[in-house]
């Protein structure tokens, strides 16, 4: 198998990823907006080497120069999408502010433990170029350039539309998408050249959820519903696929291998995965496959609490799909051998709203018989829920964080934010199934010197399970 980089970046298939080094550095931007601390938010550079003597540490903080941008997710200039293409590098991170509506492009190459910021990509120029703003989920595509889903339009209405950079100069090409149709709402994406598909999702109106969530907001229509499907090659929306009033489907994963026409959505109110398919006459379909319950519930915002499913993703061999529910606090393994079918065989708890000795009781219940104990870790409390995960390339190790949005952390888990978010380490048993919290790895970004902060989204210099994508 070529090393990493002898070929053009990342690797020929998600196989040979596997086979990939074990992560040693991990990078993970960190939000202060919303925390009462004036401060810039910064990208963490956190030590993961088991025989490093700054294991759990963060070794390097890359401060932004501006305040509360909402750093949140991030990606590449370029990934497995350029295997092959020897004069590709993948030495620049992509990092979009979800409210600051910049775009930070970073130097992750020249010393990997010790990013630079490498250009700086106003706001304006979205507005002017692309009439979006709310940048959210970066990839990278095979002819180098980068594509951006955005939220919404520059006056803070919902709109799911498209941003290209170029993976050269970093500069705004303009909207990806072309004629009249776009979504009511952006957020994630996911592509598959071989099916001429671009798959997104939607959240929400960004100035409806900036500062938090009101349920009344999901009734009004200003959250989101829908799959929606684009034409790769001509970059025509040409389908949407409804998945009820009360979904917000969030991420989207297409299966690793690249001629498989499937992959799967986590909706987070109604707290359901469902599998997308392409159907025999050529369009897309898609299917309930896991539903977690809500629980009946007194002391909080409703009656019923969603887990509100924040997070998926699918290991690199298609073999296991994981999801957090940010508000019951537990992490979830299931075998997807069978996509129609998946088995639940894994499971922890990390926290959450319905702990035992916490403002909520449960009063009905249809999955536990009793409230979870609050998570202990090295003498620490966790607050808040599992929320951000990421895998190491060979399914062994599952990374968490805690901290979902600022604006919403801080509705529902005060506490995470006057403490800090913190990422934990859960063991995978990768032959039958299931998941064990690595008791001796704690970041506590409680700690950090200017103050508690809200880490979020997690990479691996060399790419990672939710970043690369095979064409």
């Amino acid at each position: 198998m070529a090393k990493c980089g002898a070929c053009g970046p990342g690797y020929a298939t998600p196989l040979d990823a596997m086979k990939g080094p074990r992560e040693e550095i991990l990078y993970l931007p960190c939000i202060y907006r919303n925390t009462g601390i004036e401060k810039p938010d910064y990208l963490a550079t956190v030590d993961v080497d088991p025989k490093s003597p700054h294991y759990c540490q963060v070794i390097h903080r890359l401060p932004m120069p501006n305040l509360k941008d909402e750093l949140h997710h991030s990606g590449w200039n370029a990934c497995s999408s350029c295997y092959g293409d020897a004069s590709k590098r993948r030495n620049r991170l992509i990092l979009p502010s979800l409210i600051s509506s910049r775009i930070y492009v970073v130097d992750v190459g020249t010393d990997p433990k010790a990013p630079r910021i490498h250009k700086v990509v106003e706001p304006v120029e979205l507005f002017w170029k692309g009439n979006v703003a709310n940048p959210h989920t970066s990839h990278c595509l095979g002819n180098g350039d980068i594509l951006i889903s955005c939220l919404g339009d520059p006056s803070g209405n919902g709109k799911g539309g498209f941003l290209l950079l170029d993976g050269e100069t970093f500069e705004v090409k303009g909207n990806w998408e072309k004629g009249e149709k776009v979504p009511p709402f952006g957020y994630d994406f996911w592509y598959q050249p071989r099916h001429n598909v671009l798959m997104s999702t939607e959240w929400g109106a960004p100035k409806v959820l900036a500062n938090g969530f009101n349920p009344a907001d999901v009734e009004k229509g200003h959250y989101g519903r829908h799959i929606n499907v684009w034409d790769w090659n001509s970059h025509t929306y040409i389908q949407k696929i409804d998945l009820g009033k009360d979904s917000i489907p969030l991420e989207i994963r297409f299966l690793h291998n690249p001629d498989a026409a499937e992959g799967f959505v986590g909706c987070a109110l109604n707290s359901t995965v469902h599998r997308f398919y392409k159907t025999e006459k050529g369009n897309w379909a898609a299917e309930k496959v896991i539903e977690v319950p809500s629980k009946k519930v007194q002391g909080w915002l409703l009656p019923d609490m969603p887990g509100l499913i924040t997070d998926v993703l699918i290991s690199l061999d298609d073999r296991f799909l994981y999801f957090s529910n940010w508000l019951h606090g537990d992490i979830r393994q299931y075998d997807i051998s069978n996509t129609r079918k998946p088995k639940l065989v894994g499971q922890v708890f990390l926290g959450g709203s319905i702990i035992k000795g916490g403002p909520v009781t449960v009063v009905e219940d249809k999955e536990l018989q009793c409230q979870p104990e609050p998570f202990m870790i090295k003498g620490k409390r966790v607050q808040g829920g599992p929320q951000m995960i990421q895998l190491s390339l060979d399914g062994k190790r599952l990374y968490v964080t805690s901290s979902l949005y600022s604006g919403w952390d801080k509705q529902f888990y005060p506490d995470l934010v006057k403490e800090g978010s913190v990422m934990l380490q859960v063991d995978v048993d990768t032959e039958r199934g299931g998941l064990k919290v690595n008791k001796n790895f704690l970041v506590d970004f409680g700690k950090e010197p200017d103050g508690p902060v809200l880490a979020h989204e997690i990479r691996y210099p060399g790419g990672d399970n939710t970043s690369d994508i095979w064409i």
